[in-house]
């Protein structure tokens, strides 16, 4: 396989044409999220793929345009958004190692006090996302306003039908959240806080929205508009956590094959940095066993062996 130079920004959309080709003629796209009635009807062969460099120029091809729901992506700018305001106290509450178990399973919370592993499985996620609600007073209308001023698309919403899915189907998460409150892990009440946290999964964003949104973490914490988010550093914790946590329990396999920073949604979605360069998102509801988009790990692995742009 020949490794193309990216000399030039363009150089991004022959490549990305040629991953859409390629995908298009590939069998067995995995299923959608069926656990969520909403998303259970998704055509598992729609495709769309964005990059966004560092200038905000945003480059797609297939269902680029198209909303789609970002479910778990959301965890990674809730993160963030955390971080800005308390910093390394964050870390007291959740930690940065991967589970190795389902996102949603209570395993570990047992055996190791009430504070879950990381802030991409959804216990770490309802942690983060408690206290953002602390700090705020409105986590998820945070993360909207944010989502919509990195994005440029102001019409960025929630999906009031997921979010209604979700807490109908929310029995494990609401788990979750209470026995990390009997250890004092969480603040809020637990019925506001799964409001919250059903609300920040059901944003509907297009690869070129959440390409965009995402591109921050590429200039390593600074904003669209130049201001400064993070510092560098917790630019780096974000995406290192990105690149040990961010596909649930395959991690290790995505590290393997794109080796980039990296955030799925069993939407169908995944953002990953190249830092320094551009972020790109990929969109295919057809998820494997673990809950990953298949399309969507292939694009990026394609990505990164066609540009040998990588973080290895």
């Amino acid at each position: 396989m020949v490794i193309m130079t990216m000399t030039s920004s363009r150089a991004f959309l022959p490549v990305l044409e040629r991953i859409a080709e390629e995908i298009g003629r590939t069998p067995g796209r995995g299923r959608p999220a069926d656990y969520i009635p909403a998303l259970a009807a998704c055509d598992p062969r729609s495709f769309g793929m964005a990059v966004a460099e560092l200038d905000g120029t945003v480059y797609g091809v297939g269902d680029w345009r198209q909303p789609f729901s970002t479910q778990s992506i959301t965890k990674v700018f809730t993160l963030a958004l955390d971080l800005a305001r308390e910093g390394d106290e964050l870390w007291e509450h959740v930690g940065r190692e991967p589970s190795g178990n389902p996102f949603n399973s209570l395993v570990q919370l047992e055996y190791e006090q009430g504070i879950p592993r990381n802030p991409f499985i959804n216990a770490g996620a309802l942690v983060v996302t408690d206290r953002l609600q602390t700090r705020t007073g409105d986590a998820a209308g945070e993360l909207l306003a944010f989502l919509r001023a990195e994005s440029g698309n102001p019409a960025l919403d929630f999906d009031k039908g997921v979010a209604e899915s979700e807490s109908r189907h929310g029995d494990r998460n609401a788990a979750l959240a209470h026995f990390m409150a009997s250890y004092g892990n969480i603040d809020n009440d637990i019925p506001a806080l799964l409001d919250q946290y059903f609300r920040q999964c059901s944003v509907a964003a297009s690869c070129a929205d959440l390409a965009l949104a995402t591109t921050f973490l590429a200039r390593h914490g600074i904003r669209a508009d130049g201001t400064r988010l993070l510092t560098r550093s917790q630019a780096k914790q974000v995406n290192a956590v990105m690149l040990t946590c961010g596909t649930y329990d395959a991690a290790g396999e995505f590290a393997y094959r794109v080796g980039l920073p990296g955030k799925s949604g069993v939407g169908g979605g995944i953002i990953a940095v190249v830092p320094g360069r551009c972020a790109l998102s990929v969109w295919s509801p057809g998820l494997d066993e673990r809950g990953n988009s298949v399309a969507g790990v292939a694009a990026l692995d394609r990505f990164t062996t066609l540009t040998g742009l990588s973080v290895f």
